[in-house]
């Protein structure tokens, strides 16, 4: 009479427990190779969509420049790189939605002049340090201003310019695209420098250059970008550019600075920006990636007025603390209030 007894440990596995042991097997492998194997999240980065946020609305400067390299590192690093315009404030109002972010990569900004270097003395208590609470990554694009007039105005260079802003002193009004922008600084400086005396008229977005082209306005002081191609088409004449270099994309338009006004730099710039805290792997990626678009769109920017940069982040966030410092005293010295 034979027993029905269970499988001793010599005994062969039954059918019936192979399936349970090869189980329990390969939850052991599993466990042992997540015990020891390196985390991979730094490497696998991006896993998922970025937004860039951009501070102002759609069809300017800041996002035109901003989709561009989107659409690059969208296809260089196999993620969509998505814009979210959150314009208002000057700036202040989608710069502290970025500041408030989670700091893991995924939520960047596309950062002009304004927000990082001049609304810290623009605008009083101002709830976010852009220089600290955020990171740079690196400088897409420098973007001078140009001096634009309207034809009416008898002078086809800076000198002829110069001479007859002198000889009619409070006579000639120039636009901005609002108090302490850019273009309103800029012009307050040239100002200051020939010591005369003009007319500032601010407005939002584009009605000052629509004034301008009208013949409202008799200056100002814009993007290339906005004008270039005003001027290309003889509705606007272009004088002198702000930056301490010629313009690539204005070649023959002289500089203020060497037509004698040594050191005159007023313009605006463009660079990545991510929420402090963020990953330096993230950064460093970020870094490299833009490095490694921007000469595919060298052409492109030149040809729509800006010129690229590149370089590194600590390069870029040495230029915007030195920024910082400049348009500190030009703000003061305006006595520039927001509306």
């Amino acid at each position: 009479m034979s027993r029905n007894l269970p499988p001793t440990v010599s005994d062969p596995p039954t059918a019936a427990w192979q399936p349970k042991r090869r189980a329990a097997a390969l939850a052991m492998v599993a466990l042992s190779a997540s015990l020891i194997a390196p985390p991979t999240f730094a490497q696998a980065y991006p896993a998922k969509p970025v937004r860039i946020v951009i501070a102002f609305s759609a069809g300017g400067t800041t996002d035109i420049l901003a989709r561009s390299v989107a659409q690059k590192l969208g296809d260089q690093l196999k993620q969509p790189f998505v814009i979210d315009n959150k314009p208002g404030g000057g700036g202040n109002i989608g710069t502290e939605a970025v500041v408030r972010s989670a700091p893991d990569g995924y939520t960047l900004i596309v950062n002009s002049v304004g927000p990082i270097a001049v609304n810290q003395t623009l605008y009083k208590n101002l709830p976010y340090d852009p220089l600290k609470d955020l990171v740079p990554i690196v400088q897409i694009a420098d973007v001078p201003n140009v001096l634009v007039v309207h034809p009416s105005v008898p002078a086809n260079t800076f000198e002829e310019f110069v001479a007859y802003a002198k000889a009619n002193p409070g006579k000639l009004n120039y636009g901005s695209t609002g108090t302490g922008t850019s273009s309103h600084l800029s012009s307050f400086m040239l100002s200051q420098r020939i010591g005369t005396e003009t007319t500032h008229v601010p407005y939002k977005g584009a009605n000052a250059l629509n004034d301008l082209l009208s013949g409202r306005l008799q200056f100002m002081f814009a993007t290339i970008p906005s004008v270039i191609q005003h001027i290309r088409a003889g509705k606007l004449k272009a004088l002198a550019v702000s930056s301490d270099k010629p313009s690539r994309s204005l070649p023959g338009v002289p500089t203020v600075a060497e037509k004698g006004f040594p050191g005159f730099a007023a313009g605006s710039w463009f660079g990545f920006f991510a929420p402090k805290g963020t990953p330096e792997s993230v950064i460093v990626l970020l870094n490299k990636s833009v490095n490694d678009v921007l000469p595919s769109l060298e052409e492109q920017m030149i040809r729509e007025g800006a010129d690229p940069v590149g370089g590194t982040a600590a390069q870029f966030g040495q230029f915007t603390q030195r920024e910082y410092e400049k348009w500190k005293v030009i703000v003061r010295e305006s006595g520039a209030t927001p509306e």
